[in-house]
């Protein structure tokens, strides 16, 4: 048992160490032995505790005190305040933007009431490598249960009954998939966590491996147990240094204390896991693709059947399944399927971890009951729309998922009414837009990134994605025509119906749904050659005005384009033809003349011989 009286909890996540959370806990750490507390008070690097905001984050137990936005210099005035006199350091809680009240603890934050951490459940709770911390939480107690008291069948009827499905996009029922691979009969079978999480501005499965990993460790060890299978590989992509420092950690003590080897828990049961690295390829999130990258193969999919439960990695039955679904497994085995099934909703059972980010006042990683709606999540947990900004949408599912509008602020959030409402659950990415956003640049930047990913194998993916991006390329550089719309959505639901996996057929989702939600948006474009949001360049313009221009010259000499004309000490104007939009004009302008406009003023259009029309 602990003999520590006090104990400060650093977030030591990815988002908190960007912004010096080790200086925090180096300065915390020196400023306790400096004072003589070492042996009174330890400091502790924890994992995400998921209000990203507000980071870094210092948590200080046994008082539960919440400290925000915590710098390396606040450490010296934590000790001395808090450690010693027993005084809070109130400039550095959370402060209520409704009641403008310091808030004490975590529990009474309005980013925090609605949550219920399942799979999170250990983050920014432990040492993430202290092993003895993460079984003070029961850790591989479920392990060693399904061992020593289950079968491998009660084990998988028990997570079939949870209710749980595959928390990586697709939502396949997980008891199902162990099940189908367990009755594959192989000499060799594998089980392979998908680590491998690259929807842009995801960050869920990173911010379990590095708070929990033992979790996702004996989730493993549970699944291989119930297949059949001696060794897991965790595949997880080199660009998460931290999460990859921790498995290793989490693996060599687990081995070290006989949770993971030869004979577990005194049994015939033996397994192991390695870890395999990922170049960061997106297409490489889906099964078959990931099993042949680890394979040393080229990392594109291939036709289904068969599936990975009958021939996957080095051709032996596999199962796959995500961080965030192995997350939830021994607190499924230890609490039993009717409290799991009593979570969410009919269909899709259990919580789920999103990444809210955006145009939001709390970015960061929350895990929420499934069948709580978008307005709860965007305004109650979210904090609302940063800068009192309009609501305009909300993107799920990463590139693959779709816009969801103010129409859909109250839907449930659950794997069938994503998909009815034009978008997907994906693995949990969720980005706030506001009125700012052009939602056909917001297309084209989904677009984009799917063409930069996509493996090449399949003709609707390769060539379709392409031609979308090419087409969105031309509506918001004002040279669309009505045709285009019609070529993005026969396009789009083409490539829906014929690409070879999951990327290709959910990639036209962006598209389609800002067809569906934003039309208006669209027609302006090709119509009016007019962005609303100001955000598409091409559809902008630099106009000066006849009142405040001096004729000082200045802007005419950083012209690149000699689009600027006039004498001096008159007014000058813009010939738009020629104007290539760069902005050097406004930055130099010492008196306010230019700006940029959304409409540039008919009356004083130039024709390409710099004459007013």
């Amino acid at each position: 048992m602990s003999h520590y009286k006090m104990h400060l909890l650093v977030c030591a996540g990815t988002g908190c160490h960007s912004s010096e959370s080790d200086l925090v806990y180096e300065m915390l750490h020196d400023e306790v032995e400096r004072k003589g507390l070492s042996d009174d008070v330890q400091v502790i690097r924890t994992g995400c505790f998921g209000f990203c905001e507000k980071g870094p984050i210092v948590k200080v137990l046994p008082d539960n005190t919440f400290y925000t936005e915590v710098k390396p210099d606040d450490a010296r005035e934590i000790i001395d305040e808090h450690v010693i006199k027993g005084r809070k350091v109130e400039r550095l809680l959370y402060l209520d933007p409704e009641t403008d009240e310091h808030v004490l603890d975590s529990k009474h934050m309005g980013f925090y009431k609605k949550q219920l951490r399942v799979a999170l459940r250990n983050c920014g709770t432990i040492d993430p490598e202290n092993i003895d911390e993460s079984i003070a939480r029961d850790a591989y107690m479920a392990l060693g249960k399904v061992i020593t008291e289950m079968t491998p069948q009660e084990t998988i009827d028990l997570i079939k009954r949870s209710g749980l499905r595959g928390r990586g996009g697709a939502g396949f029922p997980t008891g199902l998939k162990w099940e189908i691979t367990s009755k594959n009969q192989s000499d060799q079978k594998y089980v392979v966590c998908n680590a491998d999480e690259g929807d842009p501005g995801a960050f869920m499965d990173r911010s379990i491996l590095e708070g929990d990993p033992h979790s996702v460790l004996e989730a493993m060890a549970i699944c291989g147990y119930c297949i059949g299978a001696t060794e897991g590989l965790i595949y997880i992509r080199a660009e998460y240094p931290l999460a990859i420092r921790r498995l290793r950690i989490a693996i060599s003590q687990a081995q070290s204390y006989g949770l993971l080897g030869e004979n577990i828990f005194g049994s015939d049961f033996s397994f192991n896991i390695k870890l395999r690295y990922g170049a960061g390829a997106f297409v490489c999130g889906e099964e078959t693709a990931l099993i042949h990258s680890m394979e040393g193969r080229r990392g594109e999919p291939s036709n289904k059947p068969p599936f990975p439960a009958e021939k996957g990695y080095l051709g032996k039955p596999t199962c796959v399944n995500n961080v965030e679904t192995f997350a939830n497994i021994p607190v499924i085995v230890q609490k039993g399927a009717e409290w799991f099934a009593s979570i969410g909703t009919e269909k899709s059972k259990g919580t789920k971890v999103f990444a809210l980010a955006g145009k939001i006042n709390n970015v960061g990683l929350i895990e929420v009951p499934m069948g709580i709606t978008l307005r709860e999540i965007i305004y109650e947990i979210g904090g609302g729309v940063k800068g009192g900004k309009k609501f305009k949408a909300v993107q799920t599912g990463g590139p693959s998922g779709g816009c969801l509008t103010e129409k859909h602020l109250d839907t449930p959030i659950d794997y069938e009414s994503l998909m009815a409402a034009g978008s997907m659950m994906g693995s949990g990415g969720m980005i706030v837009l506001d009125e700012d956003d052009c939602m056909v640049s917001v297309a084209k930047f989904y677009l984009g990134f799917i063409v930069e990913e996509s493996c090449g194998r399949c003709a609707p993916c390769r060539i379709g994605s392409k031609r979308l991006h090419e087409t969105l390329n031309r509506i918001t550089e004002g040279k669309g025509e009505q045709e285009d719309i019609e070529i993005l959505k026969n396009l789009g639901t083409v490539m829906k119906d014929t690409a070879l996996c999951g990327l290709g057929q959910t990639a036209p989702n962006p598209v389609l749904s800002t067809l569906d939600n934003f039309m208006e948006e669209y027609l302006e474009h090709v119509n009016e050659k007019k962005c609303r949001s100001g955000q598409c360049r091409d559809l902008l313009y630099y106009v000066i005005s006849e009142e405040e221009c001096t004729g000082c010259m200045a802007c005419t000499r950083v012209c690149p384009t000699h689009a600027i004309s006039g004498e001096r000490r008159q007014p000058h104007v813009i010939n738009q033809e020629v104007c290539i939009k760069c902005g050097a004009c406004m930055e130099k302008c010492q008196f306010d003349a230019i700006s940029l406009q959304k409409d540039y003023p008919r009356e004083v259009q130039l024709t390409t011989n710099n004459e007013l029309v």
